[in-house]
């Protein structure tokens, strides 16, 4: 019987939400797994972690990751990225002691900035973002998300960006707009798979706590389930919207996250300027260690 290291993390947890579950598999290399046995792992694991990612160490600074939903293969997973980089930096001194973390993922090579002593949290940069044309009329986005027209807000525009996920982003009026959206799972994920869409990120100014810029929601049905409750890629693509929309400065922001209007999971953003290179939006964030031991595969 083969068995992996196994941890279950929360990411973006605080003292009063539960954050986002995440499966962390810790491998010497990938010839120990199959890409077979890393779907097993987290189709089993269906209902108690969202994703499941998988790290190997390749030198003193970088690792990479590969990340499995229930259904298939992930490109890029924000919020088990967060959950693995963090508990991985507070265990690990070698790696602690480290201001910059070098990641390979599918969807291309990132930089992990270590704020752990600093700020408790670790930022990701997110990938280049891919800004698409929106051929979705806002009527069909009401009938998906099960809400009035009326809900989305006339004053935002709705947009498609890919930083990591092809994200459909829709701005809502009010809180209670945002909290009382209850798609159905099916009808959403047959939308999002006509339309070639990943998630959908809503999101609003109008929020619970008085130190946060926003509240989103996201929904990730073709990942074999309804709503991710904190999640990196997703905020990640709504930063790049704020910056282009000239909604956000581009100084350290608190998004809260989730259904529960004073239980609000919390997801940070940055941005980085590098030199002859375009502004990068950071997400950041902490976790939670559930549970850790071995995982065994029959």
């Amino acid at each position: 019987m083969k068995s992996v290291r196994f941890k279950k993390l929360d990411a973006f947890a605080t003292q009063i939400s539960t954050g986002n579950p995440a499966g962390m598999v810790t491998l010497e290399s990938f010839s120990e797994i199959t890409t077979s046995e890393m779907q097993q792992i987290a189709r089993e694991l269906r209902g108690f972690v969202n994703e499941v990612g998988f790290v190997c160490r390749t030198a003193l600074n970088r690792l990479t990751l590969r990340y499995y939903s229930a259904e298939k293969e992930v490109l890029f997973c924000g919020h088990a990225t967060i959950a693995i980089l963090y508990d991985l930096l507070t265990s690990d001194s070698d790696l602690g002691n480290l201001p910059l973390i070098h990641i390979d993922t599918a969807a291309g090579s990132l930089v992990v900035e270590n704020r752990v002593r600093e700020e408790h949290a670790v930022f990701i940069s997110s990938p280049a973002p891919v800004f698409s044309t929106m051929n979705i009329v806002t009527a069909d986005i009401a009938l998906a998300l099960r809400i009035n027209p009326s809900a989305i807000s006339p004053d935002r525009p709705t947009a498609r960006i890919n930083a990591g996920l092809e994200t459909l982003l829709v701005p809502i009026t009010t809180l209670a707009g945002i909290l009382a959206v209850w798609p159905d799972e099916q009808q959403l994920k047959y939308f999002c798979e006509a339309h070639g869409i990943d998630i959908v990120t809503l999101f609003t100014d109008d929020t619970a706590q008085p130190d946060t810029g926003w509240r989103s929601r996201v929904f990730a049905p073709r990942f074999g389930y309804l709503e991710d409750p904190a999640t990196g890629s997703g905020n990640a693509a709504l930063g790049h919207y704020l910056l282009h929309n000239g909604f956000w400065d581009g100084r350290t922001l608190s998004i809260e996250q989730n259904s529960d209007r004073d239980r609000a999971n919390i997801v940070k953003l940055m941005t980085r300027q590098e030199k002859d290179n375009p502004v990068r939006v950071l997400f950041g964030g902490s976790a939670v260690r559930r549970i850790e031991g071995w995982y065994f595969l029959q």
